[in-house]
């Protein structure tokens, strides 16, 4: 298999996956180093191709879907319901961020899309080795949510609104 042939076969796995692909799995079912898909998922992002690289692989953006930001507030303890809620309804969380009054707009990439995601992002905060973003202003924070359609997002919205997870919009 060339170059070219590779760079169609790792777009068509990440395309087809409905979760990230991680290099070393590419590498493995190519029969490549980890290292080459690296530099062939940098040229595919250098001719047009919308490529995630997140902490559990690659995905490509779907632009198709639906995204919207909804303000949340809750405490420390009710991170997981909050996630979970909106993964069960189908969403995928792909961010947190914050309005911070000096540094501005705080951003952490999540893209979280199922229970599994949940668990291991939850896992790393309660580890004690870093604090949820939303500490920063006092439990004040946004979701950007990504769903296959705005009936999902407005599912998605209720559940938050019925949990009193979403805040005010002031």
């Amino acid at each position: 298999m060339n170059s070219a042939e590779r760079r169609k076969e790792i777009t068509r796995l990440i395309s087809e996956s409905s979760v990230p692909v991680s290099g070393n799995a590419l590498a493995k079912l190519l029969g490549v180093s980890r290292q080459v898909i690296v530099q062939d998922v940098a040229i595919l992002k250098a001719s047009g191709l919308d490529i995630l690289s997140t902490s559990r692989g690659y995905a490509i953006n779907d632009s198709r879907a639906y995204t919207r930001a909804f303000k949340v507030y809750h405490t420390n303890e009710q991170t997981e319901d909050e996630l979970n809620t909106i993964v069960d309804l189908g969403g995928t969380v792909e961010d947190v961020f914050v309005w911070h009054r000096v540094y501005g707009r705080i951003e952490a990439k999540l893209n979280l899309s199922s229970r599994r995601d949940v668990c291991m992002c939850v896992e790393g905060l309660v580890s004690g080795k870093s604090t949820s973003l939303m500490n920063v202003t006092s439990g004040y924070h946004y979701h950007t949510v990504k769903a296959d359609s705005e009936e999902t997002l407005d599912l998605i919205e209720k559940a938050l609104g019925d949990k009193n997870y979403l805040a005010p919009e002031i």
